[in-house]
């Protein structure tokens, strides 16, 4: 089955940076674009970056422009998010997902478990 596996949360003080990886499996991994999104408390949930099915083409939310980076790794069915100068309005459970479809028609969105982010002093 589609599955999505973060990694790389935690705590980290303001200014700092982390990497998050997501791992996927259970489709063809190359065919799909994929993105990462966030769900800050008491706050609805924000597409953070999207990433093309070849990684040539790349979108962010105005919040994080210039500070993160998203990138993938075809060969290891891996995405990446590059954070950068965090803030603390940068908490939040980031999760990565993807729109799969395995009849050509109807597309399911799946996403991982989420890895928390803390940015604290």
């Amino acid at each position: 089955q589609v599955q999505f596996v973060e990694s790389g949360g935690g705590l980290v003080q303001p200014g700092g940076s982390m990497r998050l990886s997501c791992v996927a499996s259970g489709f063809s991994f190359n065919d799909y674009a994929i993105n990462w999104y966030r769900q800050r408390p008491g706050q609805e949930r924000e597409l953070v970056a999207i990433i093309s099915h070849r990684g040539s083409s790349t979108n962010y939310a105005d919040s994080v422009k210039g500070r993160f980076t998203i990138s993938r790794n075809n060969a290891k069915n891996t995405v990446y998010l590059q954070m950068n100068s965090l803030k603390p309005e940068d908490t939040a459970v980031y999760y990565c997902s993807a729109a799969v479809s395995f009849n050509g028609r109807d597309y399911t969105s799946y996403r991982g478990q989420g890895t928390q982010v803390t940015v604290s002093s």
